[in-house]
Order: structure tokens, then sequence, then C-alpha cells
């Protein structure tokens, strides 16, 4: 699946006030710009980012947007109002792209496990949207006639007290089929973000847990707030910068293994690329080893058992079922737990075919997979010397270890 991220940063600031625009504002050390971007650019399962700016700022953009070469970034001018922007942004994207995520420039701080989760559901439900559950007591308010109010609330009154079980307060990003997105974008009406206008397109939109440090950089008082987010954010860059040890999160450690039989009659699927040859391997799903032995390893890391017990083989829905689908449904369920992963490392153990021409194809798609960049995930073939049934050329097996840290 194809993912551009599409970064709406062509307001003016009006409300921020202030000589420049917000987005290149300072926060540690970097523009507000820069780390909403380096969020998309780094991560493993986005493959392109469209950056819609300031008709002054596109003309001339910042030097790090330029200097970006790991995946394909476009710049575009935005509109008037921020659907516009993203509507300009819409036009220029690949057109192999499945999946759109928008994200507000102004939110520097979204994690790489907010933006899986938001794209894990729109792939699932066509629609998605990071969003944090009220926590306060909500209260409707009507506006009074008042004399000589000292502040802008000052002439409201509670009209009512709204239930906040039900309450979502929504934060980008907000990821989109590309037909649902394409939809919502027909509307001339004016809505505050593309979900709105997917709501009046017709199309349900689901709600995925946001993050309590994926702030809006909205005024000046936002500032204090985010520059304690970046040093805590930073922490691990800081202390290799200055030659200490970051603080240590809690790490673990997981181990899988997988063997299949190859048959005659079947596909050779290994890490989601299928590889010329006269047989495939043997097995319910698409009997994907490589993807299958870092899934156990996973659910080993995260203490959630194994890939038999989330995707039996005697339930027909998982017949011919693609693995890495399955994989990244063990990543939202581990993500759910609180655990992010580090990198995985896979060793294919198999006498024909040679794996060395597809062993990159498979590690990008397992880093899309899994959410995490490319580097991060490595692949190895081995052969068996002529011993056994690997070595006879009758089974494939691969063994994987992951490492995965509280998130």
């Amino acid at each position: 699946m194809y993912v551009t991220a599409i970064i709406a940063a062509g307001g003016k600031s009006v409300r921020f006030g202030g000589a420049q625009p917000k987005q290149l504002l300072q926060i540690g050390g970097r523009t507000v710009l820069e780390r909403s971007v380096a969020a998309f650019v780094d991560h493993g399962r986005v493959d392109e980012v469209v950056v819609a700016l300031p008709a002054d700022l596109a003309a001339t953009p910042p030097d790090y947007l330029r200097r970006v070469s790991r995946k394909p970034l476009r710049i575009v001018e935005g509109g008037t109002r921020r659907q516009d922007s993203v509507a300009n942004a819409f036009r220029v994207i690949a057109d192999t792209a499945d999946l759109v995520v928008v994200h507000d420039a102004a939110r520097p701080f979204a994690s790489a496990a907010l933006i899986d989760r938001t794209i894990a559901a729109a792939v699932e439900w066509g629609a998605a949207i990071a969003a944090m559950s009220a926590r306060d007591t909500v209260k409707e308010g009507t506006r009074d006639r008042c004399e000589q109010p000292l502040s802008p609330n000052d002439c409201w009154t509670i009209r009512a007290t709204l239930p906040r079980t039900s309450i979502f307060l929504a934060q980008t990003p907000q990821a989109f089929r590309r037909e649902v997105l394409r939809d919502a974008l027909t509307s001339t009406d004016d809505a505050t973000d593309e979900a709105e206008l997917a709501e009046r397109a017709g199309h349900a939109v689901r709600l995925v847990e946001g993050e309590a440090t994926n702030i809006k950089i909205t005024t000046p008082d936002d500032i204090p707030v985010a520059e304690l987010i970046a040093m805590e954010h930073d922490a691990p860059d800081l202390a290799r910068s200055i030659g200490r040890a970051a603080p240590a999160r809690t790490g673990r450690a997981g181990t899988g293994y997988d063997l299949h039989r190859l048959v005659e009659g079947r596909p050779l699927i290994l890490g989601g690329v299928r590889i010329p040859f006269d047989r495939g391997l043997l097995g319910h799903s698409d009997a994907d080893a490589v993807c299958h032995a870092i899934t156990d390893a996973l659910l080993g890391a995260s203490g959630a058992g194994d890939i038999g017990r989330h995707f039996p083989d005697s339930d027909p829905k998982w017949q011919g079922a693609s693995s890495l689908d399955l994989l990244r449904q063990v990543v939202g369920l581990i993500r759910a737990k609180g655990f992010e992963v580090g990198n995985v490392d896979a060793t294919v153990i198999a006498e024909r075919p040679k794996l060395g021409p597809y062993i990159d194809e498979m590690r990008g798609n397992l880093a899309r997979a899994i959410g995490i960049a490319m580097e991060r995930v490595s692949v190895k073939g081995k052969t068996n010397e002529g011993l056994g049934e690997i070595g006879r050329g009758e089974a494939i097996a691969v063994h994987a270890i992951a490492l995965i840290r509280s998130a």
C-alpha cells in the first residue's frame, strides 16, 4: 500500500501573531515545520510527503525541505483555507497513492506509533483520525449580552452540560483512503478539518486514541509546554551529542521460528515479495515464513502468545491471508499494550532460490508493515549446506528476533 502524507502548513498564523508564521518558530532548536515534516519523512509506512506552504515560503522553501532525499517530497502553494491547501496538495500526490494522511504542521510531536495507529485504522475503515477523549467536564455555552466584559468569555453562560464519555477532541494525523478524501474535498463549504468534510460526504470516520503530547501550537501560551515536550522528545539525541548514555527505557526481546514445506502449485512469497520459483510454501495463509517468524517474535516480546493463537489455521477467515497484513495487526496489538518496535532481524534458511536480489524489497515491505525505518529491519539469507529437509530443497525455515520497548 502506497501512503502519501500531506503536511498542511499554508496558514498565516493570524491567531499566533508575531513577525513570522508559527511553523517557522524554533522549538528546542528546530522549527515547528521541520519537526512535523520529519515525523513523516522518517516513518517507515509513508512513501511520499507533500507540504503545502504560504506562497512566499513555497517559492523559497527552507533548506531542510530541499535536503530531503530519503523519499519524494513535493512543495505546493497553500490556499486561503486549510481545506484549500489540502486540496492543492492532493492534486499532486502520486498516481499510485492508496492512502493519504493529513497532518497539521502546527503539531510537531506526533509519534510514529500515533501515525501507525491512524494509518492502520484508515486501511480497515476508510477514514480515521487521532482524537483525545475529554477528561474535563464539558459545557455548552450560549452568548449573553453583558456590560464591559473583562475577557472574551465573560459574556457566555452555560446552556448544557454534555456527557464527556462521548466527547472527543480531534487531532491530526487524519488518514483517508484516496477515494474518501477525494469525495471530501469536493465540498466547497467551510470546515475545520478533513474529517468533517468526509462526514458530510457520508463516510464513517474511525476514532483512534490520540496523544496528550501531540499539542497544536496556536498561541504564544503554547510555547513553554512545547519546549518541555521537545526536551523530553529530544533527550536521546541530546545525550548522544554530549557523549552520555540516554536514559534507558524498558526493553524486551522475543524470538520467532517458522518452517514450511515447498510444494508445486503455490507461489513463493517471502517478506511480502513474490519470488520466481518452481514451488511455493504450503500453508493456510500465503505461508510467508519471514512475516510469520517476525510476527511470532513480536508477540513473544510483548507476552501476547503466538501467531497460531491469533490467526488459527482452523479459521477460514485467514485462508490465503496476506501475512504482511497479519503482521500489521500484531504491530497494532503490541502498540496498544504500550510498546514500540526497536528493530527486527530475520534469517532465512533456504537452499534455493538465491534471495540476494530480493532482500531490500523484503526489508522495505516489512518496514512499512511495522512502521519503522528500513535501516531497523534486517533480513539475511543462509543455506543449510545440503543437510536435512532444508538442504534437500524440501522446505524453507526462518529464525527471527525482535526488540521492543515501552513507548
